[in-house]
């Protein structure tokens, strides 16, 4: 498949906190996007920027070559794929489908199986970068599926993302984001309890800052959220809600493979409290405020 922008329509479905700025960057790449989202006024903006409109995933599949989707859930994600009015009952054979969203590893091999009795090509490539990688096109990919189907991708995934990696066969890529997850668990913990005791201690956590984040304990987290904690600003790069989502399949898929994860548990306990104070639609810095 030709997959350059004069040969393919991209469907994208799922505008939340990432999604919208992954479709601003096909669409300032050359791409003609076909979009879908449960409330239509989350797209007001890229259809005003010429991105279409369609009311159903199925729709989006018939009109697409490729689609994408950016979903919260597993459930989400079960939902936009199965079913009368889902993608894999609509898209042409030899079609491209790429879920993003971080799901459970065994739907996503359970999509492509049923991807390839239809003949329809389908990945999991879940992300990591939160919305400023989005906005800035340098997401971290993790692929999975067939690797004819990877390189053939390449350029599009390339329009979102900067580091990306095939994995290995169906499935691969979420496995891949669950131990992207595991390890950023328990890094916002340690970032956290870090910034607290500066404070503590009497020292300005801007300037440990700049002597900690280039040292050892440098981490993604600690540079681009510990800032975030200083300031107050909770407000979503990538919310709560999802990394308890993340968190949970995690757990389970580690059950399944005999793994005890003892940071990844408390880690999640922490969270729980924090969803129950109401705070599920903050952002993981939010974490920072159980230390206070």
């Amino acid at each position: 498949m030709d997959i350059t922008p004069e040969k393919t329509v991209i469907g994208f479905i799922g505008m939340g906190v990432m999604g919208k700025s992954m479709v601003s960057n096909l669409m300032n790449s050359g791409y003609q996007v076909i979009v879908s989202t449960r409330t239509k006024a989350r797209a007001e903006d890229l259809l005003e920027h010429g991105a279409l409109w369609k009311d159903t995933p199925g729709e989006v599949a018939q009109a697409s070559n490729v689609v994408i989707t950016m979903v919260g859930y597993p459930s989400d994600v079960e939902e936009v794929y199965f079913g009368d009015s889902g993608i894999l009952a609509n898209a042409d054979k030899d079609n491209i489908v790429v879920d993003m969203t971080t799901s459970s590893p065994r739907l996503a091999v359970r999509i492509y199986e049923e991807g390839k009795k239809k003949g329809v090509q389908v990945m999991d490539a879940p992300v990591s970068g939160g919305d400023v990688g989005a906005r800035e096109a340098r997401l971290s990919i993790m692929v999975g599926g067939d690797r004819e189907t990877f390189d053939m991708i390449v350029p599009l995934l390339q329009m979102m993302g900067k580091n990306i990696v095939y994995q290995g066969g169906a499935g691969s890529g979420q496995h891949c984001k669950m131990a992207n997850q595991i390890a950023i668990a328990s890094t916002m913990m340690g970032v956290c309890e870090s910034m607290r005791y500066a404070e503590k201690a009497g020292l300005d956590p801007e300037t440990v800052l700049q002597s900690i984040e280039t040292g050892a304990a440098g981490s993604w987290s600690l540079s681009n959220l510990a800032p975030r904690m200083i300031r107050g600003d909770f407000e979503p790069g990538f919310y709560v809600k999802h990394f308890i989502k993340d968190m949970g399949i995690a757990l389970q898929s580690a059950e399944e493979l005999g793994l005890e994860v003892h940071g990844l548990t408390l880690a999640k306990s922490l969270y729980d409290k924090l969803a129950g104070q109401g705070k599920e639609d903050k952002g993981t810095q939010v974490l920072y405020t159980y230390y206070q």
